[in-house]
């Protein structure tokens, strides 16, 4: 756990992401990656003696398959306490509103459940478990589907909920995180949608696995430009004469 604790700390101490007497949501969702933070960030209140307070909000979307035992078992072996909120979230965007594109609206409304939740336990943080690779499909999306460039930030503070969300894996590789779980024997539910794996995320994720199959380092390299924001060279610089 090396290498993640290390990835935690840099993106905390970059972006003073967690601070003493914050209390903390986790977006557990059972998938390798946020099972993952789960346990960094509880490794981490002890090796970086900062006292803040953990706790874990699973949305159950109403596929009627989630493994939320498994979430439940886990949270309680690393004694952080775990919500589990039941939701009709699957019925609303498959059968009634019949969504073409589904993904948007789930991914709305699930947060929105999330944050409520979150703010109802008198949380101040919230932690998603997105990491490097998801930064660059996120980017890759936003420039094919919405013309603009643009990704997700490490650190955002939800003004309307009055809550922060962090991004501590920000700094870590999916290749990092695999090798985490698997060596650490991390517990996965699997994801019940109908979808998992065909979504335009997925695509992104196979786009640029291409190109860094062509080209390695082209990830890498990707990532390294979205940190180094003085570098880019775009539009909004003065073009006026002088």
């Amino acid at each position: 756990m090396r290498k993640i604790l290390g990835g935690v700390r840099r993106a905390d101490e970059q972006f003073t992401m967690i601070r003493p007497g914050d209390k903390v949501a986790v977006g557990l969702s059972g998938g390798k990656d946020s099972m993952l933070l789960l346990y960094a960030l509880k490794l981490y209140q002890k090796y970086a003696k900062k006292d803040y307070e953990l706790c874990a909000i699973t949305i159950d979307l109403g596929f009627g398959n989630y493994a939320t035992d498994v979430m439940q078992r886990y949270a309680d072996e690393l004694d952080i306490p775990l919500t589990i909120v039941k939701t009709n979230i699957s019925e609303i965007v498959f059968d009634i509103r019949k969504e073409k594109n589904p993904c948007s609206l789930c991914a709305k409304m699930r947060k929105g459940a999330f944050y409520e939740n979150a703010q109802n336990l008198h949380c101040n943080k919230a932690a998603f478990a997105h990491h490097g690779d998801d930064v660059i499909q996120t980017l890759l999306m936003s420039l094919m589907y919405e013309g603009r460039m643009n990704t997700f930030s490490p650190k955002s503070y939800m003004s309307r909920r009055g809550i922060t969300l962090l991004r501590p894996f920000v700094f870590l590789r999916e290749s990092d995180i695999i090798s985490a779980v698997r060596r650490h024997d991390i517990p996965i539910a699997k994801n019940p949608c109908p979808i998992d794996f065909s979504t335009k995320r997925e695509q992104a994720k196979d786009i640029v696995n291409y190109l860094n199959s062509l080209y390695p380092g082209t990830a890498d390299n990707m990532l390294n430009a979205i940190k180094s924001t003085h570098t880019y060279n775009l539009w909004d610089k003065d073009f006026s004469e002088h």
